[in-house]
């Protein structure tokens, strides 16, 4: 998408803005701009004229006057795992990595999330309590990119999208000026940011309700690919019939090199369902034994704390490789896709290449389709292709396998995807995702962000209502 001319920040600007803050204030030529530098996809590249590193909301008020003074590129980064390195740009990076405190209220079941924190801040300060709320599957993901795109995990069946349990968000806007942002405080706000994106200003704290989780029973089983077609028709039967405890993304995973995996199935590409069950413990084995009567290869199901449940994929996928992401909403998988996951899964370039299909069917589907900026609401499936590898020289085909095999399934897909999972593909793909909500969407962008300061995203671009 296309930014704003690339202006060369005043020095003065810069060192204003290092008086100005709190928090450390980075450019080229200081010691720790390489290392403030990087995103979490390193197949984005970007040389940012100053990051400025916020620790609390004062500092991201500042740092917002000034990028308006300097009209200057912004990007606004949280966790950094942003798939297309929309959290970084060549001009002014507003970095919220410092601020990550989690307050936990077990009484209401309310956690007060700080707009740096990620997952692993918030898990492990509910899982105290007790608590738990879904939020993606990987611990270092920010909780801020994560939640304003919508939010997915293995507690999702259960108890919604991750803005299905947003009770509130205080925001800096793009004039500098802070509000609160539910049900009873700009509305209008509130509804944008449950699935609109980093559109409509900065958020510097979440406020989630929590559920009473603790411990789950999780983990993968994996069968041979020769029998993905068998298992793929099996389970788009099976997983929709099965209460909402029971949590299953569909995937083609090879096994890692590591314990506890056995030997003779490491390194090998399988297709399979990573389960999360989070109901009553005496129902688990007659939930599992339609599972286990397939006679899986692999049976990785076991009992564990929520947290390191949702951390267990943090060791395979660190920062620092390459990434390239597809994505589709899906109401079915109907033969054609079967036959296109068949054929293009068991393709996968690179051990680390995945294809996920997340359910988001159950509790999404108890929201109404107008109650948040979420356009899919009768979406049964949110797919993913990523191709993934640490070898810069693996670039192109961990793009051309994710563009191929998004080509052979999109024609039975619903038409938009998650924007957490999409690379910068153009303004139609961005319309197509947030559909019948768009205009809507652009207007509360007009009020809220009329000159688009807040552009480095899957961007709605403002548009007033006649």
């Amino acid at each position: 998408m296309a930014g704003k001319t690339a202006i060369i920040l005043e020095k003065n600007a810069r060192e204003g803005l290092d008086a100005a803050l709190r928090g450390p204030v980075v450019w080229p030529g200081r010691p720790d701009y390489e290392a403030a530098r990087p995103v979490y996809n390193a197949m984005i590249n970007r040389t940012p004229q100053v990051i400025a590193r916020c620790v609390d909301v004062a500092d991201v008020i500042t740092a917002v006057g000034i990028a308006q003074q300097q009209d200057v590129d912004l990007a606004i980064r949280g966790g950094g795992h942003n798939g297309a390195g929309l959290g970084t740009c060549d001009g002014m990076v507003i970095d919220l990595s410092p601020m990550r405190g989690v307050r936990i209220d077990p009484e209401e079941r309310l956690a007060y999330v700080a707009g740096g924190a990620q997952i692993g801040d918030l898990d492990h300060a509910a899982h105290g309590f007790g608590l738990a709320t879904p939020a993606g599957i990987i611990s270092t993901t920010g909780v801020g990119g994560l939640t304003l795109g919508g939010g997915m995990g293995h507690l999702t069946r259960k108890c919604g999208l991750t803005i299905d349990n947003l009770v509130a968000a205080d925001v800096v806007l793009a004039d500098g000026s802070f509000v609160t942002a539910d049900a009873d405080h700009n509305p209008d706000l509130f509804w944008a940011l449950r699935g609109g994106g980093g559109n409509f200003g900065i958020v510097t704290q979440f406020t989630f309700r929590l559920h009473p989780i603790s411990t789950v029973f999780a983990g993968p089983v994996l069968w041979p690919l020769d029998r993905t077609e068998e298992i793929l028709r099996w389970y788009r039967e099976f997983l929709p019939a099965q209460p909402r405890d029971l949590n299953g993304f569909f995937a083609f995973l090879t096994v890692p090199p590591v314990d506890p995996f056995p030997p003779e199935l490491q390194m090998q590409l399988m297709c399979g369902v990573v389960w999360c069950y989070s109901g009553p413990p005496e129902q688990l084995d007659s939930l599992m034994a339609p599972i286990r009567a397939l006679q899986p290869a692999l049976d990785g199901v076991m009992e564990l704390p929520y947290p390191a449940w949702n951390s267990a994929f943090d060791g395979l996928y660190p920062a620092g490789d390459q990434w390239y992401w597809r994505a589709d909403f899906s109401r079915e998988i109907p033969e054609g896709a079967v036959a296109a996951h068949a054929e293009w899964g068991p393709k996968s370039p690179t051990w680390k290449s995945t294809m996920h299909l997340y359910p988001i069917d159950g509790a999404p589907h108890d929201v109404g389709a107008d109650e948040t900026a979420w356009a899919y609401r009768d979406a049964v499936w949110s797919g993913v292709i990523a191709g993934v590898d640490p070898d810069p020289a693996n670039a192109g085909k961990l793009r051309d396998w994710c563009v191929g095999y998004w080509e052979a399934q999109h024609p039975y897909s619903a038409g938009g995807a998650y924007v957490n999972f999409m690379m910068d593909e153009g303004q139609e793909r961005v319309q197509t995702t947030y559909g019948p909500h768009y205009d809507r969407l652009a207007a509360i962008k007009a009020h809220y962000d009329p000159a688009n300061l807040f552009h480095v995203n899957q961007n709605i671009q403002p548009k007033a209502t006649a």
